[in-house]
């Protein structure tokens, strides 16, 4: 048998993909029908009479309309031209059906069920009998066949030894997998390293996960946040901090946003290796990029706070005028001078009031502004997606509408709020709404309702009662109906961004849609604009926004306030982690009394 490396010298000179691949070890041998075994790759390389020097100069491309990658080899794959249907002269809906029922049609149909149900024996079974049946795998296949191993090593939820037997497995012959893909000269893409990068961790090799993001990177293949996730999760759960860090930072170099679940964990990481500045760091890109955590996030934090390398660090006496300049240079909220005060912190979980007010150290907290000129380019981009999905037309006539009957002091969703509560849509609940909004606007002027045409057409619109108030909300300019085949949401959301008013909707704008506006600015403008409803013995009631941003705050006290997620119950109290010390006077502040 050969030991060492599986790869020629010459391939790994030339090519910094196989490189990586180098680092895997021989033995992963693959079993063919007649129960004997070969190496992998080996056989396949002895096929080339020299050296391939072209694999990375001229030969690997990205597609731009994609961000697919090619990874162009010296010689073609052979096409197993018997399996592939002859579609010259069938219909598209005929051509469908071939392909469907195609060898490799087949294969990928049972693969992506053995996907959905985390069948690995059954995939495995699968892609024996497709290599000993010279059928052609496909990148779907490989990658199914990739994210169902690398899913069982990670598995917890198996009973009676199954999980070490299921993981050993997948861990094996992933990684033989993968190299036959290569052998096979099939063109990886992201989600392929992703599923090699969580096989190498699952062997306790974030090492080689991280490389494969550097690879990958090299290759043109722009990184996903998921890329990272193996490596990064890895040396947190090894405490390799200097590593981590490495990896995070590496996040930043390729634009990739870590997320809750990236930054708990070097949360965590730091405040067990007693890194002070770098908890003060995350705990602000937790403000920052996640603004509301969860409850094993609060957890960590309230530890910290507890422990006694918290109150062993901090400043005593500070420069009063730095941290408020920091305050107003930030838009409130924080100061970002580092650790304020001395010695224990009073940790509780407590409430905030009404009015802001925190129940345990009756701090105030502050509605930290927004900007105008990100409102207005918030505006701007809400429009250009929305002209992007919608028919443009349609969009550009709503636009003119609304320049014309501008402004209002509440819009209104008026599919949302007809149905909150409701088996049916109910007229007499947007209406009861629509005349508390007047009540309480400075100008008495009626909120903008948004409405689909289906809604004002068609059902309990035929009702007279509801065409008189069709008909009144209509002649006060207070109605727009969307347009048959438009998704309304956009023009609801554009309207209040755009007139800088309230938003009665309790739509918590979580789907694909909201995604696409981003997770900075959105949220701290839905904070500051949303009012929700809840329906109680006492009838409706509407929700306005806080007076005060539900974010981790910093005060100028050196304080800290770290509001957790709520669930869907919208009048539920938030709990909130208060953890304060005892106040005292910086020097500065003696001085210029």
């Amino acid at each position: 048998m050969l030991r060492g490396n599986f790869l020629t010298p010459s391939l790994i000179r030339t090519s910094p993909f196989l490189t990586f691949l180098s680092k895997i070890s021989l033995p992963l041998m693959h079993q063919s029908n007649c129960h004997t075994y070969r190496p992998l790759l080996c056989w396949h390389m002895h096929s080339f009479t020299k050296p391939i020097t072209d694999i990375k100069q001229n030969r690997f491309s990205v597609d731009l309309t994609t961000g697919l990658c090619t990874l162009a080899f010296s010689k073609k794959s052979t096409v197993n031209e018997s399996s592939a249907p002859n579609t010259g002269t069938m219909s598209n809906k005929s051509k469908k059906k071939a392909r469907r029922e195609s060898p490799e049609g087949v294969l990928r149909h049972k693969l992506d069920m053995c996907s959905k149900r985390g069948d690995v024996f059954e995939a495995l079974r699968l892609y024996d009998d497709a290599r000993s049946n010279g059928i052609t795998l496909s990148q779907h296949h490989y990658n199914v066949l990739l994210y169902v191993c690398s899913c069982k090593c990670g598995s917890e939820s198996s009973e009676n030894g199954d999980r070490e037997n299921n993981s050993n497995l997948g861990l094996k012959r992933g990684f033989e997998i993968f190299q036959q893909m290569i052998t096979d000269k099939v063109d990886p893409n992201e989600a392929t390293f992703t599923s090699v990068a969580r096989l190498a961790v699952a062997k306790e090799d974030p090492e080689m996960a991280f490389d494969l993001v550097k690879q990958i990177k090299s290759f043109g293949i722009p990184p996903k946040l998921r890329s990272y996730g193996p490596a990064l999760f890895g040396f947190c759960k090894l405490g390799n901090t200097d590593k981590a860090y490495e990896v995070d930072a590496h996040m930043g170099e390729s634009g990739v946003v870590p997320e809750e679940p990236e930054l708990s964990a070097l949360l965590k990481l730091s405040v067990d290796a007693k890194k002070v500045d770098k908890v003060y760091e995350i705990l602000h890109r937790l403000r920052t990029l996640v603004r509301q955590v969860s409850e094993s996030t609060f957890k960590i934090i309230e530890d910290w706070f507890d422990s006694v390398d918290a109150a062993e660090i901090g400043v005593l006496n500070w420069d009063v005028s730095k941290v408020r300049e920091g305050i107003v240079r930030g838009g409130g909220g924080w100061h970002g001078q580092g650790w304020l005060g001395s010695g224990k912190w009073r940790v509780e979980r407590t409430q905030i009031d009404e009015n802001g007010v925190c129940c345990s150290c009756n701090e105030r907290l502050v509605c930290i502004d927004i900007d105008p000129r990100e409102t207005e380019n918030f505006a701007s981009s809400l429009s250009n997606l929305a002209c992007q999905r919608e028919v443009r037309s349609d969009f550009n006539k709503f636009q003119e509408w609304l320049g014309r009957h501008a402004p209002f002091d509440a819009v209104i969703d008026g599919a949302n709020v007809g149905l909150v509560n409701q088996h049916n849509f109910s007229f007499y609940q947007l209406n009861t709404v629509v005349n508390r909004l007047r009540q309480m606007s400075p100008s008495k002027r009626m909120p903008l309702i948004i409405l689909h045409k289906g809604r004002v057409t068609g059902g309990p619109a035929q009702i007279p009662k509801n065409k008189k108030l069709l008909d009144i909300w209509r002649d006060a300019g207070a109605l727009y109906t969307t347009p048959p085949g438009s998704n309304d949401d956009w023009y609801w959301l554009y309207a209040a961004v755009n007139c800088k008013s309230l938003l009665v909707t309790n739509d918590e704008m979580r789907d694909h849609l909201f995604q696409l506006l981003g997770t900075s600015f959105f949220p701290r403008w839905k904070e500051k604009h949303q009012i929700r409803l809840s329906v109680s013995r006492d009838g409706l009631n509407l929700l306005m926004p806080p007076p005060y941003s539900i974010v981790i705050q910093e005060s100028e006290n050196g304080s800290w306030h770290v509001p957790m997620i709520t669930g869907d119950d919208l009048e539920a109290p938030r709990q909130w982690l208060c953890a304060a010390r005892a106040r005292v006077k910086s020097l500065h502040s003696l001085f210029s009394n």
